[in-house]
């Protein structure tokens, strides 16, 4: 069984999903775009200070559009085991795991984060764009796995509180459900980030206590009598908290951690923030640094592939060597034009040791392609993730990256660039 398709068809295209915030948003003053089907804000008043407020004190991100998956029964650690590419059984309640939708390839459908919620019972988060595909994936799975598993219909938006995320429910099948349009996903991010929580009225209950809750694990609490689930996991290189609840509790959260944030210098915060952000910390986004053609250790994500596993989806092709398929690196530049998405990487002539170089009688050859770039707001200087040919992936090497027909000289370094102080 497959999701769902959108309403629609080929002549015309479905409406835009809206956030269960999206009138906060509009009384805001957001800029809105379309992302992965959805109108999500793009910013609210200056990418600049969204993205330092993260870094200085922190953003609030609403991010709903992503997608929710609850796997439950006894066997759903081992049918996880099989359907992603982490170890997922083994690991402990209360934790949070990094793991890969692979397709029989080793090409990668999606990342995704993995949480144990019980014995029992797992949460997955996947990206909005992928929510269809990761759930194909599920389905088909379910219907081949070593276990008995079944993929059930999805649930529809309503007003039930979010308890489901925790309750047993003791099945010798693993069962997958999609839960997306129950549930509400909103970020804060930033240095205040667990002060800011600690003074927001209304969250309580949690258990263990935020001071205690360590990176990619989670807390079960209340807000206004609501469940609240909130894990320390996000997608910007600093500290911070995800906290899923429903849709009905949604505004009034939001609401109450503007309240206690402003005076402690928090900030809505949107896409374009989240994604200079996200690259400062080296962290990939599915379209630009992963895709269906990009296995993982050219993604630089062996380590999210369990190797050791008897048996998952994608496993031969995630683990086939290809000595000559390009690798992700970083890139950083001076003065102030970035590469962007597209933009070739080319070999310069010999001028150190550091690097092969190469070119011909046409000039220089390209040996990658720039993924993800941008002027970085913290750093002072351009920076980008790029695919590069083996060859001239040690760090070090000095390539360049043609930017509109001017080439700009690049140094190859390990992403991130950007390590938060601790």
């Amino acid at each position: 069984m497959s999701h769902p398709a959108p309403p629609g068809n080929a002549s015309t295209p479905p409406e835009p999903r809206r956030s269960p915030l999206h009138d906060r948003h509009v009384a805001l003053g957001a800029a809105f775009t379309d992302f992965g089907g959805w109108q999500m804000p793009v910013r609210y008043a200056s990418d600049l200070a969204e993205h330092r407020a993260v870094r200085e004190a922190a953003g609030l991100f609403d991010i709903s559009h992503m997608a929710e998956f609850l796997v439950t029964g006894q066997p759903s650690g081992m049918f996880l085991d099989y359907a992603l590419s982490g170890d997922h059984s083994g690991m402990r309640v209360g934790k949070a795991k990094y793991s890969l939708v692979l397709a029989e390839d080793g090409g990668i459908i999606d990342d995704v984060i993995v949480y144990r919620t019980a014995e029992d019972r797992y949460l997955v988060i996947a990206n909005a764009g992928n929510r269809d595909a990761v759930a194909e994936a599920f389905a088909q799975r379910a219907a081949r796995a070593p276990v008995a598993a079944s993929f059930l219909a999805p649930r529809e938006r309503g007003e039930g509180a979010a308890s489901f995320l925790f309750v047993p429910g003791p099945s010798d099948t693993a069962q997958i459900e999609d839960v997306t349009d129950q549930l509400a996903l909103m970020a804060v991010q930033g240095p205040a980030a667990q002060e800011i929580l600690e003074a927001t009225p209304g969250i309580d209950d949690l258990s263990p206590t935020l001071a205690a809750v360590g990176y990619y694990a989670w807390a079960a609490g209340s807000f206004r009598g609501e469940p609240l689930f909130l894990a320390r996991t996000g997608y910007t290189g600093e500290d911070g908290f995800e906290l899923l609840v429903s849709h009905r509790a949604a505004g009034a959260l939001w609401d109450a951690l503007l309240t206690a944030g402003a005076p402690r210098g928090l900030v809505p915060a949107g896409l374009a923030a989240r994604d200079t952000l996200r690259l400062e910390a080296g962290m990939p986004l599915y379209g630009h640094e992963l895709s269906r053609t990009t296995a993982p250790a050219q993604a630089g994500l062996g380590w999210a592939v369990a190797a050791g596993k008897a048996e998952f989806v994608g496993k031969d092709g995630a683990l086939a060597a290809d000595a000559d398929a390009r690798v992700l690196v970083g890139l950083v530049s001076e003065g102030r034009r970035a590469g962007r998405a597209g933009y070739p990487v080319v070999a310069v002539p010999e001028t150190d040791a550091a690097g092969p170089g190469a070119t011909d009688a046409a000039g220089p050859v390209v040996v990658g392609e720039v993924t993800s770039g941008a002027l970085s707001p913290t750093l002072g200087h351009p920076i980008a993730l790029a695919y590069v040919d083996p060859a001239y992936a040690a760090p070090g090497t000095v390539l360049a990256i043609d930017v509109r027909g001017t080439l700009i000289p690049a140094s190859v370094t390990t992403p991130p660039f950007y390590r938060r102080k601790r």
